[in-house]
């Protein structure tokens, strides 16, 4: 038997890719889907609906349909392989699971690096419910905007939205808000338009890893753009009403989102193996934690380490990673090869048809990239049905403009 805790990018390209006849796959989760993260903030505007993102984990080959559970891992006894779990329906609900193999692949949480009042006052961009969350938030503060009785100074307040990090999610939610900015508020709601602005936070260079010409071309790009802009700083505190600077400047907000970086789960934390300083389970070079006494256990995505080799915590790695460990587990092989990865490039969007395309050999930016952009991640989403559904939203969108109804 074989347990997969989490159903992240990793998780996820294991469960695809295992040979199912050598295995009885067991799943274990707090949420029943895999979310195509790359494309998780045009669903915080609209432009893509949040079904069109998401895949069902029951689709995809369960020997028994007992063999998915919706519940969180809490700890793992290594000496007598048994996992404690907690149903996340009924969290009154305990129960243990016994395994032979076992893949933890639960991802990490967003790192707050301990400023105050982020976990009270900000919004995360990590999971489907959180894009929800902020597309909730964004239509409440323009449709508040609206009435009579507010005030032009709290309407101004109402209508900036500060974004914390400058990393690819949240450059591409800067991107994806401002084009509902320029595209659908001058519409939709034409006597707010000139009060609405965005703020990206950054204490360094946004897009780090980005080739050093694209990421200037993306900081140019923000930097023209009249209604938003890029502000070098590093945030002290969050709190209901926007954020403070470390220079003691406060910046009055509707919206904040925290997308400054990612830390270790609570259980990564709690288990009994090697970790390094910042909680990731160190792994060897075939993704088997390094501890001598236990066998069988697996780390990838996320909350892993290769020891030999450190890796960016990003989409492909774990998902290479997962397609790796289905490999060797589902090989007859005594001697398999060890873990390397290449990496195929990187894209990012940028907003108004202007993409970055990162590749060993190319570096584009603009329309051309734009399109490729498209491309890529049409053919990459999991299923055929979301292969038909993301264009069909991207359609609608061109032709319709971006879907405003708050529920």
């Amino acid at each position: 038997q074989l347990v997969i805790l989490g159903t992240g990018w990793g998780g996820f390209a294991l469960l695809k890719n295992i040979d199912k006849r050598k295995y009885d796959v067991v799943v274990v989760s707090p949420r029943n889907h895999f979310l195509f993260t790359p494309l998780l903030p045009s669903t915080t505007v609209g432009t893509l609906e949040f079904r069109s993102i998401i895949d069902p984990i029951r689709n995809h080959g369960f020997r028994d349909e007992k063999h998915f559970h919706l519940a969180e891992a809490e700890d793992i006894e290594f000496k007598r392989k048994i996992i404690s779990c907690r149903s996340a329906l009924q969290p009154s609900l305990t129960y243990e699971l016994k395994y032979n193999k076992l893949a933890i692949c639960v991802g990490a949480v967003p790192n707050t690096f301990g400023v105050p009042g982020v976990y009270e006052h900000a919004y995360f961009l990590k999971e489907i419910a959180d894009a929800r969350a902020i597309r909730h938030r964004i239509l409440r503060n323009f449709e508040l905007s609206t009435e009579s009785v507010i005030k032009d100074e709290d309407r101004k307040r109402l209508l900036h939205t500060v974004i914390v990090g400058g990393g690819p999610t949240g450059v591409e939610f800067g991107a994806e808000l401002y084009d509902f900015i320029i595209q659908d508020v001058a519409k939709i709601f034409p006597s707010l338009q000139n009060m609405v602005h965005v703020t990206l936070v950054e204490s360094r260079e946004i897009l780090p890893s980005f080739d050093d010409r694209l990421r200037a071309h993306a900081e140019k790009k923000i930097g023209k753009r009249e209604r938003m802009k890029l502000l070098r700083g590093t945030v002290a505190e969050v709190n209901h009403d926007g954020i403070k600077l470390t220079d003691g400047t406060n910046i009055q907000c509707g919206l904040t989102v925290w997308s400054a970086g990612l830390a270790p789960r609570e259980l990564t934390t709690r288990l009994d193996l090697p970790k390094t300083k910042q909680g990731q389970v160190i792994v060897d070079n075939y993704l088997h934690t390094i501890k001598q006494d236990v066998e069988g256990v697996y780390a990838l995505g996320d909350c892993s380490y290769l020891q030999s080799t450190p890796l960016p915590c990003t989409a492909q790695v774990a998902e290479r990673e997962g397609k790796y460990l289905a490999k060797v587990l589902s090989s007859s092989q005594s001697a398999p090869k060890p873990f390397f990865f290449k990496s195929l490039g990187m894209l990012a969007y940028v907003g108004e048809q202007d993409s970055l395309t990162d590749l060993p050999y190319v570096k584009w930016q603009g329309f051309k990239s734009w399109i490729l952009w498209h491309l890529a991640y049409t053919t990459r989403l999991g299923s055929w049905r979301l292969r038909m559904q993301v264009p069909i939203d991207w359609f609608k969108t061109f032709i319709y403009g971006r879907d405003i109804s708050r529920f």
